[in-house]
């Protein structure tokens, strides 16, 4: 395996340092619905946790919730409610909308207000080797004892001073010395501390949850590409400075960023699209083929055109992996082991899911082009299933989506008044079906009369009532285009 490490720039050959992979991933703050964006990040590093599995790796996976910051204070105090209800409330939808995306829960998922003792104590160790130094009740680490800061980011020390946002002194030795510990302030959450009451900056909860949780060193450390600077590059200071190990993580991760027509996705802008809204009109397989169809590494544009691509390119999939087997000697064999190997090695490399995706949909194609399945062509069914686990895929059919009842009956009602009636219908799903495979050979009857028009218009009927037909040698085969993905039917 090769990964592409944010810290060296390059691909470099995956070797783990221990029995296990120790992953961290940092996950949410949780002020407002789950939206895209952090679907898509939580999709990409399923995705590799669930690779390193399939490939025979031991996995200990940690993901934070940042569950006190000034958002949820803010948002809180609008609402009337307390910060840590509010948390609550947002983290358990959460954590039920990845668990909707089959995004397999952590192995722990620390909370900041649960880790105090250890950021604390953290904290204090810092002050002690000259690290870091309290000033108004707050606790700042020094960067300038940190030779190499800016050493994951690329950036140099007189290049952030430039950044005029960043250039206040208030009570810091320098501008870009950052805080370990906030001073309280009127109406806020806060825990005791050497320094006063206050609560945790943002950067050190993910040091001391990696080191308590994982150890002083860890193999893999993800995230979003903007949390490169400040964040990481912080957890890097701070951690390697409290430790003197080093490397904090062996291979930094990144994402690339969702967004609107080169427009970055982000609460300002007010162009967030919600997990939520997007399930309503998509299928979870379907969201995760639209983000694992781009490297995970690149920005990812969100667009109704890309989400109906990868519904198609689901269906296929889930289309090859129903097929029921029956027996059939004349079974043309498919080399499993050609697109087994290939898919593997497209993930090999630093998790080319594209290239993977597009193997999948060249296995099915090989399925779907045969009118049966025998034994042969099932070892490739199950062998699509397998890889379409690793990329999270159920290929479950959509059992919510059901064709329009009334535009069916109308159809029926219509062809018998004409008197081409192929069957009844009623309001029951299981007869619905049967009136749908009665039109279909009503159509192919008049197709061989050569009534092409009136078997168009049938087709057509059809189609409006979300019935989709797929014409082959063997026959004409239906299936339901999904129109909702609520979990209800409508």
């Amino acid at each position: 395996m090769r990964l592409y490490n944010t810290l060296s720039g390059t691909k470099e050959k995956f070797v783990t340092s221990g029995d296990e992979v120790k992953t961290y991933v940092c996950g949410v703050t949780p002020y407002t619905e789950t939206h895209m964006g952090h679907a898509m990040s939580n999709i990409i590093f399923d995705v590799v946790r669930r690779f390193f599995l399939f490939r025979g790796y031991r996995v200990r996976y940690v993901q934070n919730i940042t569950d006190v910051d000034d958002k949820i204070i803010e948002r809180a105090t609008a609402r009337g409610v307390p910060p840590s209800e509010l948390a609550h409330e947002y983290t358990e939808r959460f954590f039920q909308e990845m668990d909707r995306l089959n995004v397999l829960r952590a192995d722990v998922n620390p909370r900041a207000t649960e880790e105090i003792p250890v950021i604390v104590e953290m904290v204090q160790a810092l002050i002690d080797k000259g690290h870091a130094y309290a000033a108004g009740g707050s606790v700042y680490f020094r960067i300038q004892t940190v030779p190499n800061y800016g050493q994951l980011s690329r950036r140099s020390v007189d290049t952030m001073i430039a950044d005029t946002s960043l250039s206040r002194l208030d009570e810091k030795e320098h501008p870009m010395d950052f805080a370990l510990w906030k001073a309280a302030k009127a109406g806020e959450p806060s825990w005791d501390s050497p320094w006063g009451p206050g609560r945790p900056g943002w950067h050190i909860e993910c040091s001391a949850m990696v080191r308590k949780h994982l150890g002083e060193s860890i193999d893999i450390h993800g995230g979003g590409l903007d949390l490169v600077f400040p964040h990481h590059e912080n957890e890097i200071a701070q951690s390697e400075s409290y430790s003197e190990v080093k490397p904090f993580a062996r291979y930094w991760m990144h994402n690339g960023l969702l967004q609107f027509d080169k427009e970055k996705m982000s609460k300002s802008l007010g162009n967030l699209v919600t997990v939520r809204e997007a399930l309503e009109k998509n299928s979870p397989d379907g969201l995760r083929v639209f983000v694992l169809s781009s490297h995970y590494r690149s920005p990812l544009t969100y667009s109704e055109d890309a989400l109906q691509a990868a519904e198609k390119n689901v269906d296929r999939l889930r289309q090859a992996a129903a097929h029921e087997a029956i027996f059939d000697a004349s079974d043309e064999s498919i080399d499993v082991d050609h697109f087994f190997d290939r898919f593997v090695k497209a993930m090999d490399d630093d998790f080319n899911t594209p290239r993977a995706l597009v193997i999948l949909y060249e296995l099915a194609r090989e399925i779907n082009r045969r009118g049966s399945v025998g034994a042969n062509t099932a070892a490739a069914q199950e062998t699509l299933r397998q890889l379409s686990k690793v990329l999270g895929l159920t290929l479950n059919p959509i059992d919510h989506a059901i064709p329009d009842q009334d535009h069916i009956a109308r159809a029926v009602s219509t062809y018998a008044s004409s008197g081409d009636d192929h069957g009844t219908t009623t309001q029951d799903t299981h007869d619905v079906r049967t009136s749908i495979d009665n039109l279909i050979a009503l159509r192919a009857r008049l197709s061989r009369e050569r009534r092409w028009q009136e078997a168009d218009a049938l087709r057509h009927e059809l189609e409006e009532a979300g019935v989709v037909l797929e014409d082959s040698p063997q026959g004409t085969r239906w299936k339901v285009k999904p129109r909702a993905f609520a979990g209800e039917r409508r």
